[in-house]
């Protein structure tokens, strides 16, 4: 998480151009070379490969201590989804605010659009952790068959969208290729990975893979997607991702002893507990804290703003810039860290319907919010249907209305 947060800091390039307009850029597009520090920061695949991991564990103690799938369900989605209600409150109220003030659509929607981009895999994530006991029951039964058949799928939707032009069937892959990858953390989980040399050869053949497809494929270099390309890696996502998790896993599970070596110090280990209890917080907030800082930037009349992006010159103000986004973002932390610890719940849960149907609504109200941002719109500034899916979704999950009749 820190990694994606600093390079979402990184990538983030407004200036001030020759006519003095605050002008909205992106590193990736500048500077193309920077395309291939993408195989670093986009550590995605590490998330869902951990989620697969954490998700297989929590459902497998949750079955031996007899707890329904509705009572399991419920403690996961509102972990995630909780977080996210202040998010929306306070960037309506900014919407708002501004929209009152006349700004201009385009600028509301850019802001609130560019906050939310953090918000695309939570979506996802709230999907993949819908079918938990369906893959627990396919990896049970098939084990790494059941990795292999997910990428032969992901691969076929790839050809199908490239040489047949079927781009709306690419899709699928947000499952195919995901829950792939979300895969082989129940590989992890039981030990598969346990060779060094195994997971080094593994890394290499990742690397060869992935180099291979963007050279002589049609997939771009950039792991995550480039303003104005045609193509992206994530949108939809494509099969190079899977290349892409194989790569980093190995590479990362091969440092894995003397990580946890490390990590037994207390200092190490007491940072990394604190990091961990407010991780969500600081993803989900880290780019509306760049916002702020654009914002009083642009206030104080452009300052730090006027350097050509990828010059020597704005090369070495990124120093000072990620200081003030860390600044801007940690009383933002400080503040909202509460909502990832939402209050145990007690007595039976709601009906297991209720949850699903929650998480389908608050999926699709952030896709639309990171495609559409929050604000912007005809009705009120605001994206009335995005807001209202997220708003409705997340109190069917958290709510315990119906919860006394424990129908699971």
């Amino acid at each position: 998480m820190l990694m994606v947060t600093v390079g979402h800091w990184l990538a983030a390039a407004p200036y001030f151009d020759a006519a003095d307009t605050l002008t909205t850029s992106h590193i990736l597009t500048v500077v193309p070379w920077t395309a291939w520090l993408t195989w670093i920061v986009q550590v995605m695949p590490i998330f869902f490969m951990v989620g697969g991991y954490a998700n297989g564990t929590s459902w497998r103690a949750a079955r031996r201590d007899h707890k329904s799938y509705a009572a399991w369900l419920e403690g996961r989605l509102r972990r995630l989804v909780w977080p996210i209600l202040p998010l929306l409150v306070v960037w309506v109220a900014i919407v708002a605010i501004e929209y009152a003030r006349g700004v201009r659509p385009e600028l509301i929607s850019y802001g609130s659009q560019a906050a939310f981009i953090p918000i695309w895999f939570l979506a996802v994530y709230i999907g993949i952790t819908l079918l938990v006991p369906a893959m627990e029951s396919a990896w049970t039964r098939f084990g790494m068959r059941s990795f292999w058949a997910l990428t032969a799928a992901a691969v076929a939707i790839d050809v199908m969208y490239f040489s047949v032009g079927l781009r709306w069937l690419g899709f699928a892959n947000y499952l195919f290729v995901w829950a792939a990858i979300f895969m082989l953390g129940y590989a992890w989980l039981d030990e598969r990975f346990s060779a060094r040399g195994t997971l080094l050869v593994g890394a290499v053949l990742g690397f060869a893979t992935l180099f291979l497809l963007v050279q002589n494929g049609a997939y771009p270099v950039s792991m995550i997607g480039v303003p104005g390309d045609p193509i992206s890696t994530t949108t939809p996502p494509k099969v190079t991702l899977i290349a892409l998790a194989i790569m980093q896993g190995g590479l990362l599970l091969a440092a894995q002893a003397p990580a946890r070596r490390w990590l037994a110090g207390r200092v190490a280990w007491t940072a990394t507990v604190v990091m961990n209890s407010n991780i969500m917080t600081m993803f989900i907030w880290h780019l509306t804290a760049t916002t702020l800082v654009i914002l009083v930037a642009y206030l104080a009349g452009g300052f730090g703003l006027r350097l050509e992006p990828g010059s020597s010159e704005w090369w070495w103000s990124r120093f000072p810039w990620l200081a003030a986004n860390a600044m801007a973002l940690i009383p933002l932390v400080a503040a909202f860290g509460r909502f990832e610890r939402p209050r145990a719940t007690d007595g039976a849960p709601a009906p297991a319907w209720r949850y699903v149907l929650g998480a389908f609504m608050t999926g699709a109200g952030l896709s639309l919010l990171a495609a559409q941002g929050v604000g912007g719109h005809s009705s009120f500034g605001l994206n009335v249907w995005g807001l209202t899916l997220a708003f409705v979704g997340i109190g069917l999950i958290a709510s315990r209305i119906g919860a006394s009749r424990g129908v699971v």
